[in-house]
């Protein structure tokens, strides 16, 4: 179910980007800017970042295809492996495909020899913030101010200690 995503899944990794992004920031980002979000420009990024190779990105199949990802990879922050995104199309909400893309990302940098791994969540995403504590991240004392879409939102820092493999 869940795997390493290939370049030729990026049409799908896209789409639920995109999806996910609708629904999970209704009432964050205007209206104007989440309609905007364009399936051939965001395809190209991830066909791009996939091509590059410098950081993973594993994918969850269902019948339908693609249903999540998470990108991972060695964070800005030395020592720490970083969990750059994660998401899960709203269809399949609930049903521990976001459980199954953590944990393969933990895996991963615990193999990749990170002891630490973080990961940043917008403050308002209550939804995504108690997920990742149920999964033994706590938040940490950083915060950044970023702008997207037109919106300055606040993401607050999660950190976790990462088992060795």
């Amino acid at each position: 179910m869940v795997r390493i995503a290939a370049v030729a899944d990026a049409g799908g990794i896209a789409r639920v980007h995109i999806a996910s992004w609708q629904v999970a920031y209704e009432g964050v980002f205007s209206h104007d800017f989440l309609g905007s979000l364009d399936l051939d420009v965001r395809t190209g990024w991830w066909e791009a970042l996939l091509l590059r190779g410098q950081r993973i990105t594993f994918v969850a199949d269902t019948e339908a295809g693609v249903a999540g990802f998470c990108l991972i990879g060695p964070s800005g922050d030395a020592g720490w492996g970083e969990i750059f995104a994660i998401y899960v199309d709203p269809a399949h909400w609930g049903q521990g495909l976001g459980r199954a893309l953590l944990a393969a990302g933990e895996r991963q940098l615990a193999e990749d020899r990170f002891e630490k791994a973080l990961l940043w969540v917008l403050e308002s995403n209550q939804r995504a913030r108690d997920f990742y504590e149920r999964q033994g991240w706590v938040r940490g004392r950083r915060i950044r101010l970023e702008a997207i879409g037109g919106t300055e939102v606040t993401e607050v820092r999660y950190e976790r200690g990462l088992e060795p493999p």
